[in-house]
């Protein structure tokens, strides 16, 4: 099977940052709003978007 090496460096760190925390996700939660308090420049918000309603076939 094909890995990508990206992929998987991206996996590893994620995994890490997680076990810091005991893959607890309410910690990771306070730790990412931590970071973004004390540099909220690094975090960007957009605004949600609209779901696209997408008429279905007609069966017939």
């Amino acid at each position: 099977m094909w890995n990508d090496e990206i992929v998987e460096e991206t996996r590893q760190v994620r995994d890490r940052y997680a076990a810091k925390f005991d893959y607890d996700l309410d910690a990771i939660y306070c730790d990412l709003k931590k970071q973004e308090e004390q540099d909220p420049e690094k975090f960007i918000s957009l605004p949600p978007k609209q779901p696209e309603i997408i008429p279905q076939a007609k069966v017939s």
